[in-house]
């Protein structure tokens, strides 16, 4: 009898501690002992009052605003007073008090953005949890509620609702209602709202007979349609811009620049306070036998200087597309004149998606080494987020929309700092749990590097889904731009793209002495190496190996990675963890070996039969 009753109570303790991730890492348990005092009234200070008073440990605590603090969102506490030049900043200061945090802090980018690629039937492009949280005319509320708390406690202060891939119908009246509704959610978090634009929108709803950007006709109805938008959202950020871009509409299509295309849209916001983000995700027809990698700065640097002093350019942080290793974008080189905005992605198109442990902040933070924070004008992060109860897919995925806020206020954050500040609101504070994941996620986006395209392998995946290896991808009908083997040109002597002056000379789109660096052999990276250089199958890294044991090499590591976290977590780390989350990620992390496993497998067995063909 005791044995059966001990089986109920373990039972009924396991399903009671049963987590299903909604909460995020916004886990505070209510103490009710703080005192909060304001002279000041609005949404945001209630919001602020609720959050500190329930879940603040300490007693006193007065909030004020002083307009000779730096007019940015930053915040200050002294102990008893939580003092900033806005009321964003008190809410973003009541934040960090519940996350321990209690000193002075500014964020470096005035725009820190999410980008969503959602659609407006729900589905969500490169999305990876579920459909889109904004469904249309039947808008769950607390859901954005919640997203919105979620995004204020980081700092996030906009949100583009809507895939670059955008539809016409999104600038209609009925949907424009719905977005003055989500607006109305977000604003007393101090989230903006915009919104992604089709260019040729106006043809498109047949309200002009062309899109040509210096057409009367088309520049008329942009601002109708922007001063109808702000007389529904006074404090609407502005657009978001893909144009003549893998098939996207744009001014190209009528013989006219960037330039004009983001100018007259700059117009039309301009009176209202609004920013033009234009995108400089280019490549294609235009650019006919360019190395793509080159094909951004070959299109922009000539217009340089040329954009509305409100218009911003948003550059991936690598010139192709989100892989798991590039170099940086040589646009953040060669745009002096225009401000420049970096885009990066939190969901993981090219790095397992939903179903790998990746985490993503040394990526980021390997960016930023290159490129110096303060010489940009914000970013945006492509979300992870949809309807799946844990908000993105894996639990570990949280982990890079939070890292993205972090460095999104603070880019000199340490990647280790911010994991270990995740999982400690996430999981546990116990001390040996935080030292193993932390390690565990660290290692885990060089793990897949290893394990998907390492040494400067890149884009080797299956078309369309870029889910799973397919090194000898190539389909005739398609640009050779979107095949694998047009990344990696393996032949029976050697393998790797030649970007160097022997080659297409992408290396000189960079600043001096970085150009000089990829482009030698000897002294370029060897992380990069087959980006930049083609190289035999003989060639002798720097310890000694050839080029072919050395892939070998890091497959095999990157395989061992998986094996070895997917043990440790199965095995040492389940008694920390309440059972749903362990064994949800468990689950992932046995497909993440599998996974991993067939990319080694398939890339080896591939590029063996031309490194041992001489043999």
């Amino acid at each position: 009898m005791k044995k059966i009753l001990l089986s109920l109570f373990t039972l009924f303790s396991l399903h009671a501690a049963a987590e299903d991730g909604h909460q995020l890492w916004l886990r505070y348990q209510p103490v009710h002992q703080a005192n909060v005092s304001c002279e000041l009234q609005s949404p945001t200070i209630d919001i602020v009052r609720q959050e500190l008073q329930t879940y603040y440990k300490g007693r006193d605590i007065t909030l004020r605003l002083d307009a000779s603090m730096p007019d940015d969102d930053g915040f200050r506490f002294d102990g008893t007073t939580l003092t900033a030049h806005h009321e964003a900043g008190l809410l973003y200061g009541a934040y960090a008090l519940l996350r321990g945090e209690n000193k002075e802090s500014h964020p470096v980018f005035p725009l820190r953005l999410l980008n969503h690629w959602d659609n407006l039937d729900g589905s969500i492009e490169r999305g990876y949890a579920g459909e889109s949280i904004f469904e249309w005319f039947h808008l769950n509320e607390q859901l954005i509620r919640d997203y919105a708390r979620a995004n204020a406690s980081l700092g996030i202060n906009g949100s583009v609702l809507n895939n670059v891939n955008a539809s016409p119908n999104m600038l209609t009246t009925p949907y424009l209602k719905e977005v003055k509704k989500i607006a109305d959610l977000l604003r007393p978090y101090h989230i903006k709202v915009f919104l992604s634009i089709n260019f040729a929108t106006p043809m498109a709803l047949k309200a002009t007979k062309t899109a040509d950007p210096l057409d009367k006709s088309v520049a008329r109805w942009w601002k109708k349609k922007a001063k109808e938008i702000y007389k529904l959202i006074p404090d609407f950020g502005g657009f978001l811009v893909k144009a003549n871009s893998e098939g996207q509409p744009g001014p190209g299509d009528f013989g006219r620049t960037h330039a004009d295309g983001a100018n007259m849209l700059a117009d039309a916001v301009k009176p209202y306070g609004g920013i033009i983000m234009w995108r400089c995700f280019v490549y294609g027809a235009n650019h006919k036998g360019e190395d793509r990698v080159k094909q951004a700065v070959s299109e922009f640097k000539p217009l340089d200087g040329l954009f509305r002093d409100n218009v911003i350019l948003q550059t991936k942080n690598g010139p192709l597309d989100f892989q798991p290793r590039e170099p940086y974008s040589p646009i953040f080189d060669q745009i002096k004149q225009t401000p420049n905005m970096v885009e990066l992605q939190i969901t993981q198109e090219y790095l397992g998606q939903s179903r790998h442990l990746v985490y993503l902040a040394p990526m980021w933070k390997e960016f930023f080494s290159f490129v110096p924070a303060r010489q940009l004008k914000g970013i945006a992060g492509v979300a992870n987020i949809g309807k799946d109860r844990n908000w993105c897919g894996h639990h570990f995925s949280q982990a890079n929309w939070y890292a993205f806020g972090r460095l999104a206020w603070n880019p000199d954050l340490s990647s280790e700092a911010i994991a270990k500040e995740w999982i400690q609101q996430t999981f546990t504070p116990d001390a040996r749990f935080v030292k193993m994941v932390t390690k565990m996620m660290q290692e885990s986006r060089e793990a897949c590097v290893n394990y998907m395209m390492p040494l400067g392998l890149h884009h080797i995946f299956k078309f369309d889904h870029h889910y799973g290896p397919e090194p000898d991808g190539f389909i005739a009908s398609y640009p050779l731009e979107w095949c694998p083997v047009y990344y990696h040109k393996a032949s029976k002597d050697s393998i790797g793209f030649d970007r160097s002056h022997t080659g297409t000379d992408a290396t000189s789109q960079y600043r001096p002495e970085m150009a000089r660096l990829y482009d030698d052999l000897k002294t370029c990276p060897e992380n990069l190496l087959l980006w930049f250089h083609r190289v035999p199958w003989t060639y002798r890294m720097k310890d000694g190996s050839t080029l072919w044991e050395s892939l070998q090499y890091h497959y095999n590591k990157g395989v061992l990675w998986t094996e070895g976290t997917q043990n440790l977590w199965h095995n040492k780390l389940r008694h920390y963890v309440d059972e749903q989350r362990w064994r949800e990620v468990d689950d992932r992390l046995l497909h993440q070996v599998e996974n991993a496993r067939e990319w080694r497998d398939v890339c080896l067995g591939y590029f063996r039969q031309f490194a041992e063909s001489g043999k």
